[in-house]
């Protein structure tokens, strides 16, 4: 009577080790299926290095496979939802926008000089082709195309940082980082044995 009496706790607490293991079991696979998968971009895109094409990205959602690439748009608007949760992916996108900001108000100012100049060919009665007027709009245009390539410079590279900062988060937030339960006390079965009780935030 002793010995059964002695063996008890151990029962106990083999059953509760065993009911652990199951639910680290059902929990890790319940993961699997919800971890979200990474954006990818275009190959082509992925490969860009500084001072590189400034053609809009392409890139596959997260869960999406095969060759459905979307645009990510011209300031990477589409992408943002898919990177909400990264705050770090966010700021890279941020500096893209920025960028990509400067490079169109440079442009602007490139065609605006160039039509200034044009404009002044005819603007009085003999064909003007280096008048004062022209010569600011010969050194605007000038210094506006010079301009771009320093804004082109790291323009690329904010946006595929951003990607890869949120695809580093879902790497390091992984399934069995995720395992660590919030909470762990006793709990009781309906027999009135005593359980492990473990509780896990699901998100």
């Amino acid at each position: 009577m002793h010995e059964i009496n002695r063996l008890a706790p151990l029962r106990w607490w083999l059953h509760g080790a065993a009911m652990l293991a199951l639910s680290v079991c059902l929990y890790s696979t319940a993961l699997a299926q919800q971890v979200p998968a990474i954006v990818r971009l275009l190959p082509d895109d992925e490969e860009r290095s500084l001072n590189g094409p400034q053609h809009n990205f392409d890139f596959l959602p997260p869960g999406v496979t095969g060759n459905n690439y979307q645009t990510a748009g011209f300031f990477g608007q589409k992408l943002r939802p898919y990177l909400a949760n990264s705050p770090e992916a966010l700021a890279h996108l941020d500096d893209y926008r920025r960028q990509k900001t400067l490079f169109l108000i440079d442009r602007l100012v490139a065609v605006g000089a160039f039509g200034l100049y044009g404009q002044q060919i005819l603007a009085r009665d003999e064909r003007q082709y280096f008048n004062t007027t022209q010569q600011v709009a010969i050194g605007v245009f000038a210094t506006s195309v010079l301009v771009t390539v320093f804004i082109n410079r790291d323009t690329n590279s904010h946006l595929i940082k951003a990607v890869n900062s949120y695809n580093a988060g879902l790497a390091q937030g992984g399934a069995w980082s995720r395992l660590r339960p919030v909470a762990i006390g006793l709990g009781a079965a309906p027999t009135g044995q005593p359980l492990l009780a473990l509780r896990w935030a699901l998100r």
